[in-house]
Order: C-alpha cells, then structure tokens, then sequence
C-alpha cells in the first residue's frame, strides 16, 4: 500500500516513509524524518530533521514537530531528536521540540491526545494515555507520567514531574513535582484532592481508594512528618500507596501540597 502525498506538499527526498501514509497540502517533511504506517498528516504540518514518528498518528493543521530547542547554548549543529510512538492525536498547532542534548530525545508514548496549542519543550517525556487541554506547555525535562491530565492555560516549569493518573486544574502555576493521583490546582499548585473520578475510570477498585485516602490523611492532614509519612505509605497496601512513597522519596524539586 503505497502513500498518498499531495502535489502541494515538500517531502524530502532523504525522509524515510512507511506505507499508509496520507500526506496533506503544504506539509513540509525535512532531511532526516522517519515515518512509520498509516499516519494522518493534514494541511501545514512541518516535520523538522530528527523527526521520528510511529504508526496510525493523526497531526492536524499546522503541528510542528523537531524544531530547535528554545536553549539559548544550543548548537543548532547538534543532532537530538523527538520520537512519537502510536495512536496519538496532535490536533492544531502543538509544537514539540527536540531533544537539547547530542543523541537525547523528546518522548511522546502511545495513545496520547495534544489539544490545540498544547507545547512540548525540549526533553520532555510524556508516557501513555496523557491528555494536554489547549495552550498548556511544559518547559524543559519535564516528564509525565500514564494517564495523568493537563488541563488547559497550565503552565508547567522546567525539570518537574507530574505523576500517573495525576490531574492539574486549568491555569494552574506548577513549579514542583505533582503528585500522582491527586489534583493539583492554582497558583501556586496546591492538593486539592484525590482525582477520584480519573481513577474510577482507571479502573481502579475500592480498596485502591481506601488505600490511597490514608494515604492523603497520612501525608495532609495527620501532623506526620514527611520522613516518617513516606515510611508509613511504603507499608500501605495496596501497590499505589507505595507507589506514591516512591514518587516522594525521588522527588529532586519537592512537590504542592496542600494549602497551609
């Protein structure tokens, strides 16, 4: 099955394409690009050098995808790359950077959904399942973690984490790690809760819940001191409140907590 590229677009003869493909008018595909199969890429895509792209993604109009990083030392001689897996939607006018290290990648998973807007600095790493709402952007080395949920105007500062299943509330100024499977709201981020809803349609059972509602008293509301919380969380079970000890103890930037 051979590609289907409009007479309008600019592919370069050093791109390398799978099979599937339906390139749209005025995409413009650089030196360097791999394409996987069955990808959508619609009017004015621009894939830059360093490029890397899976199967059955769909890039509406105007993505930009592999610029250079927005890193005032960086040589733009330096080969660094973005990777996108499978099966995610870019709708119009994400931009992501690429890596701002020689041979460092920007990683997108699979199954991920970037609403319009949504921006990627250099060397952010998104798992799978995440959810970008409109004119969110991520600084530099940020990582996000499966299924967690940005919402939209979210600004988030460079080298921080945001945990599995976490949820950020629009607009919200987040400058250390975000917890996973809580909601992080405001500016300042604060907790505000556990993101019940997210993790009912994660699938997660009620003695999940329970376990992660200690959990939330353990660390918010009982007086406990950190060290001695994230000892008590490592002995919770199920597997998530330990998994929240783990997120705490890595923790290089802190992370929002609740109001005091």
């Amino acid at each position: 099955m051979s590609n289907t590229i409009h007479p309008g677009a600019i592919v370069s003869s050093e791109a390398r394409l799978g099979q599937g493909n339906e390139i749209g008018p005025f995409v413009v595909i650089h030196d360097d690009v791999v394409l996987g199969d069955n990808n959508v890429l619609h009017s004015g895509v621009v894939l830059h050098g360093g490029t890397r792209l899976g199967n059955d993604n769909r890039l509406h109009e105007h993505a930009v995808i592999g610029g250079l990083p927005q890193d005032l030392g960086f040589d733009p001689a330096t080969a660094s790359y973005v990777e996108i897996g499978d099966d995610n939607v870019l709708r119009e006018a994400v931009i992501i950077h690429r890596a701002s290290q020689a041979g460092a990648v920007t990683r997108v998973g699979d199954h991920n959904y970037l609403m319009n807007g949504a921006h990627l600095g250099h060397d952010c790493v998104l798992g799978n399942n995440v959810i970008i709402a409109p004119y969110a952007a991520l600084g530099g080395f940020v990582s996000v973690a499966d299924r967690a949920f940005i919402s939209g105007g979210v600004m988030v500062h460079q080298f921080v984490r945001i945990g599995r299943l976490a949820m950020i509330g629009g607009n919200s100024k987040i400058t250390q790690d975000a917890l996973p499977y809580m909601i992080t709201d405001g500016m300042p981020g604060r907790v505000r809760g556990l993101n019940v809803v997210g993790l009912k349609r994660a699938g997660f059972k009620a003695e999940d819940l329970r376990s992660l509602k200690q959990a939330y008293q353990l660390l918010f509301r009982s007086g406990t001191g950190l060290d001695e919380a994230v000892a008590q969380l490592q002995d919770l079970s199920p597997a998530p409140a330990a998994e929240l000890a783990g997120f705490i103890a890595d923790s290089q930037r802190g992370f929002h907590r609740v109001r005091e």
